[in-house]
């Protein structure tokens, strides 16, 4: 299933903001999942550094995708963002950043993530919390 559900977020997020700044799902385990993100002309801000903007579309996505893999199939689409923050806690570096999400709280009706996104050299840069509404 993992390979086939990085394969199927990769489908479903063509011409969206995911696409847009360049993101790859690139690994899968249980209860985790990582996208890459460049740090580019489209993610960062005038000065070269990487938007905090751009961060939290990072960990949004990272956190709705794994809430949507944690569903049975015909219930991914009723998984929905509801509270997403981050703390930066330094430049980015390199040419691309990780960010990784595992839960913290697997509910019912609501899914919190922990999205600990690195710089290419595995520096710690952003940790974000996201929580997702199951209906």
């Amino acid at each position: 299933m993992e390979k086939n559900f990085l394969e199927y977020m990769t489908e479903i997020c063509k011409n969206t903001v995911v696409a847009n700044l360049g993101m790859e799902f690139i690994a899968v385990g249980e209860d985790w999942l990582e996208i890459r993100m460049p740090l580019d002309h489209r993610t960062c801000r005038p000065d070269g550094s990487l938007h905090g903007g751009s961060n939290l579309v990072l960990a949004e996505t990272a956190g709705g995708a794994l809430s949507m893999m944690s569903l049975p199939e015909e219930m991914r689409y009723n998984s929905y963002g509801i509270e997403v923050n981050g703390n930066h806690v330094r430049r980015a570096e390199g040419s691309y950043v990780i960010g990784r999400s595992t839960f913290i709280h697997k509910g019912k009706r609501t899914h919190i993530m922990q999205v600990d996104i690195r710089d290419e050299y595995g520096k710690l840069v952003t940790v974000s919390r996201v929580t997702n509404i199951i209906v």
